[in-house]
């Protein structure tokens, strides 16, 4: 297949990501090891770093079908590429959350025994949260209010932010080291999580949120791998963060 390495990187950088990055979710639900948001996002953002160094030497390692669709709106991503790009991250993330789901399957078992959470029902989002993300976070439904609007608001906020950021470090040669460009995303994904993951975990990928909600759902959530608003995995997690990285485009072509 011709561009195969391309579309293999993009598979696997998102694999990486995902699985980082879900993991750490996992371990702060399931283990002492991560005990706070911050720990939770500096992993994940690590996680998003090391995806990118793994794969840019072959791939333009968007890992992230916003990221490739507003690379797409800008011309730096040709129609012919952009589905198999798209595809190839949402099976990246979908293969990752099937290695972490048999990887945690005890831990989780052990986790609902523990606090009487049978797999399936609504108190199950708290271990569902692993896989897909919700609004909002299951974790802070105690002090956080967050209506549909507002979700989608924000995963459109967090990632216009993030594919701007991308946009700025790439776009001349020499602007910015090439080593620190995957660093400076990668931490540009952890300060979004700190400050937008208590409302909706903090996407900002299509990817990373679907693919791992199939796998929850044939694992025993069923339709508790979803948000309990119709549609609302659609609109705040695959639409909004669309909508973001297109407005990022818009904008940085306007700044040129």
């Amino acid at each position: 297949m011709k561009n195969f390495k391309e579309y293999l990187g993009e598979f696997i950088g998102t694999f990486l990501l995902v699985f980082i990055g879900c993991g750490a979710v996992g371990l702060s639900i399931f283990s002492t090891v991560l005990t706070s948001l911050l720990h939770v996002a500096i992993v994940f953002g690590t996680g998003v770093s090391i995806a990118i160094f793994s794969v840019r030497a072959i791939c333009p390692a968007h890992l992230n079908p916003a990221v490739s669709i507003a690379m797409y709106y800008d011309k730096k991503l040709t129609l012919d590429k952009l589905p198999i790009y798209i595809i190839a991250q949402f099976l990246g993330a979908l293969v990752a959350a099937f290695v972490l789901y048999f990887a945690f399957a005890e831990a989780i078992s052990l986790y609902e025994q523990t606090n009487q959470i049978v797999r399936g029902t609504e108190a199950s989002v708290r271990t569902a949260m692993m896989f897909g993300e919700y609004f909002p976070n299951p974790s802070y439904v105690d002090t956080h209010t967050v209506s549909h609007a507002f979700a989608c608001l924000m995963e459109g906020i967090g990632t216009f932010v993030l594919v701007f950021v991308i946009f700025r470090l790439t776009n001349k040669a020499g602007q910015v080291h090439h080593f620190l460009i995957p660093l400076l995303i990668g931490l540009t994904v952890t300060l979004l999580i700190c400050i937008i993951a208590p409302y909706t975990q903090g996407g900002f990928n299509p990817a990373r949120d679907f693919s791992p909600r199939i796998i929850a759902y044939f694992s025993g959530w069923k339709s508790m791998a979803f948000p309990l608003q119709k549609f609302s995995f659609f609109t705040v997690y695959i639409v909004s963060p669309i909508l973001g990285g297109i407005m990022a485009a818009y904008l940085n072509r306007k700044l040129k």
